[in-house]
């Protein structure tokens, strides 16, 4: 790789999250101070989703910092941070419907859901040892090394790539659910869009990064079998 081109694929490695990063704070930034129209928290939000749903085992639990949202679908919680929990906004709605999202999924067996949850483990090794080989297999130049690193990143890459239909399908999921249950009007469809479509970057951003730097890798196992 010529230093051209490592410059712009560095660059490209740093500036993609920090840019989808920005987008989610300014984003949530905005719509934190802005008022929802149906005056219910994220928690009720969440709570209503579910009952419409029917969808009774699911508890919703605030929990500590900020966009630590999440579904845990091994304790079945909808876990909001404690500022979605309890505001009345327009970005603790569409982030509370979106987790909620996840919650259905899970009822419904989702397939993209299983595989992902199914990837955890494989992509929690492959995280915590493929840059051990890869770095010995450069080191050492080794092309077993840094083919078993290769193949132990594939599996976080893959865990990255199946979480991007998992998260759309939340955010397409959350705009029906707020609409159908009349939680939001129409002026409101637009707002809560951008939430969901800035938050959808990040795991965007993940994945494409995760996918340049394997290819990098594997480029790197071809020359240096030449």
């Amino acid at each position: 790789m010529g230093m051209g081109a490592f410059i712009i694929y560095f660059l490209l490695l740093m500036g993609i999250p920090l840019w989808a990063q920005s987008k989610v704070k300014r984003a949530y930034k905005k719509y934190s101070n802005v008022p929802n129209s149906s005056g219910m928290t994220g928690a009720e939000v969440a709570q209503r989703i579910l009952h419409e749903n029917a969808i009774y085992d699911v508890r919703v639990e605030p929990v500590k910092g900020k966009l630590t949202d999440h579904y845990d679908p091994s304790k079945k919680v909808v876990r909001l941070s404690e500022g979605n929990y309890n505001k009345r906004t327009v970005a603790a709605q569409a982030i509370a419907a979106h987790e909620v999202g996840h919650a259905i999924q899970d009822a419904e067996d989702y397939a993209f859901l299983r595989v992902r949850s199914k990837l955890v483990p494989a992509a929690t090794t492959g995280s915590n040892f493929s840059f051990i080989f890869i770095l010995a297999g450069i080191l050492l130049q080794s092309q077993g090394m840094l083919l078993a690193g290769i193949v132990f990143m594939s599996a976080a890459v893959l865990f990255q790539v199946v979480t991007l239909p998992v998260e759309f399908n939340a955010s397409s999921r959350a705009m029906t659910q707020v609409v159908s249950t009349g939680i939001i009007k129409n002026n409101e469809e637009k707002e809560t869009k951008k939430v969901l479509d800035a938050a959808a970057l990040t795991y965007v951003a993940a994945a494409l990064v995760a996918v340049l730097e394997l290819v990098r890798f594997i480029a790197m196992y071809f020359m240096m079998d030449d």
